[in-house]
């Protein structure tokens, strides 16, 4: 009798515990976002740009410097889109307003609703790049076969470091219609 009871309450104990890991594991999925971005930005390796149009004002462009930008595109997996960059690298003067075009094609025979998430590497050039103009401010709705030229016109800080002479801007593709609908309807 004391056996099956010891047995019992070895039971109820490891019952507690695996619930206590869930509900662990559960919460800390839900701390991982914030907890990333906290440390992104405490390491300067953050690589997010502003997701709101900056205001260009005339300044004075530093033409003793070339900052070189790269443009990468990529489609999230199951993006029925061809995406790519009309541009795949300008060398610009700091301060200097500069535009590039992005191609994007529908190839499915259904409508699509897209929205472009950029990042920038290293991260802390993303606190120089700013866009006035950019297709990533909103989402794009193509009809199927449909084909679009993209605008994005951007300007580097003259502020931006030095030791700063190369960075990379990618933009990935995501198909958001199922969330565009939901929202469409609300």
């Amino acid at each position: 009798m004391m056996n099956q009871a010891n047995t019992q309450n070895k039971n109820n104990r490891m019952v507690v515990k695996l619930l206590a890991i869930v509900v662990g594991m559960f919460g800390f999925g839900f701390a991982l976002v914030p907890l990333y971005d906290v440390l992104c930005d405490a390491l300067g390796i953050n690589g997010k740009p502003s997701d709101t149009a900056a205001v260009y004002e005339a300044v004075e462009i530093d033409e003793s410097r070339l900052i070189t930008v790269d443009f990468i595109t990529r489609t999230n997996t199951g993006m029925p889109w061809e995406f790519r960059s009309e541009t795949r690298q300008v060398k610009v003067h700091p301060g200097q307003l500069n535009k590039v075009s992005f191609y994007v094609k529908n190839s499915a025979n259904t409508d699509i609703v897209g929205q472009a998430v950029p990042s920038i590497s290293p991260g802390t050039a993303a606190l120089y790049m700013n866009k006035t103009e950019c297709f990533c401010f909103e989402q794009q709705t193509l009809k199927a076969g449909e084909e679009l030229m993209m605008p994005m016109q951007f300007y580097v800080d003259p502020q931006i470091p030095e030791d700063i002479t190369y960075f990379t801007l990618q933009y990935t593709l995501y198909n958001v219609t199922a969330s565009a609908d939901v929202v469409a309807m609300n």
